[in-house]
């Protein structure tokens, strides 16, 4: 995508993130100009979320998913033949070119195996990484990717569609399938994701998991890199590990399943209550001041190299 197409494109996009599911709107506003940019105390999100467009620089991945930011950043084309990106007005289509590649590919294969006419993809990164002003807590390093379970449709939707349509949701709740939207075309491409020597991990929601151990046959080494966690009910996250070309670049602990493929003790786990059911703390002194939360990242916070990733022009 040429900058200067890019940079028509985005000229009024905001860069202020919602819930994966919350509609956008066609005429985003832009926001405010810093008061005081260089404050130390800033949010990196207020930094990283006002940049539009990549910082020119070599392409690298510095940091970790959730603590990161990247530098020379690649756009996925919003409308492929096998795929379409959600919620423009995000500004969140950007990663490493690995990341654009296997979205790409993994995009055919959902025609081929899965019979889908392509994926819809959802938020992958910012422009220059780092933290977002809503949402993600990971996403920061140009290395993850959400795919919704709401197959593509066979035609381009329009801009209004993209930021208003919602992906189905393929559970009932946190233990029970939705048979009547979940096929095992859901799981053939769930699979083919993982199979992918370069992702490192496949979240999905907990029953998803326990639909997949049910139906995987043969080789089931991939099922290993399919973790449950919350909130993945109507999409699942991709992540790579980190770039040859990128040594700063933090990859995801290679830990495996006590049980090889994670359809044992890790599942029951999150197919119980522990995970879901708030633990119970003392009655709070009516006396005593409230916690301080915790305060957001700044610059500091991250790697070093940040700073000059999103200060660049």
């Amino acid at each position: 995508m040429k900058r200067s197409l890019v940079i028509a494109a985005l000229l009024a996009a905001s860069a202020f993130g919602v819930a994966a599911q919350t509609p956008g709107t066609v005429t985003p506003r832009p926001l405010p100009p810093l008061a005081n940019p260089n404050d130390p105390n800033l949010p990196a999100k207020e930094l990283f979320g006002r940049k539009l467009l990549p910082a020119a620089m070599p392409t690298r991945v510095i940091g970790f998913y959730a603590r990161g930011c990247i530098a020379g950043a690649e756009a996925l084309p919003i409308n492929g033949e096998s795929w379409q990106v959600m919620r423009l007005s995000r500004n969140r289509y950007w990663g490493h070119p690995d990341l654009v590649a296997l979205v790409t590919r993994l995009a055919a294969r959902a025609r081929k195996d899965a019979g889908w006419p392509g994926i819809l993809v959802g938020d992958m990164s910012q422009p220059r990484g780092g933290p977002m002003l809503t949402g993600h807590a990971s996403h920061q390093a140009g290395l993850d990717a959400d795919i919704w379970l709401t197959p593509m449709p066979n035609r381009t939707l329009t801009k209004r569609e993209r930021e208003d349509m919602s992906a189905k949701l393929v559970v009932k709740d946190r233990k029970t399938m939705d048979y009547s939207v979940w096929t095992p075309a859901h799981a053939k491409l769930i699979k083919r994701a993982a199979s992918y020597p370069q992702v490192a991990r496949i979240f999905v929601h907990p029953p998803i998991k326990a639909e997949l151990c049910k139906w995987a046959t043969g080789d089931r080494s991939w099922l290993a890199k399919v973790r449950p966690y919350f909130g993945h009910n109507y999409h699942f996250h991709i992540r790579i590990n980190c770039p040859k070309e990128s040594p700063t670049c933090k990859n995801q602990p290679p830990s495996r399943p006590k049980d090889g493929d994670g359809c044992g003790e890790e599942l029951a786990y999150w197919m119980g209550d522990v995970p879901w059911v708030p633990k119970k703390r003392p009655k709070p002194d009516p006396n005593a001041k409230p916690p301080k939360p915790a305060p957001p990242l700044t610059l500091s916070a991250l790697p070093a190299e940040c700073r000059a990733v999103v200060t660049a022009e």
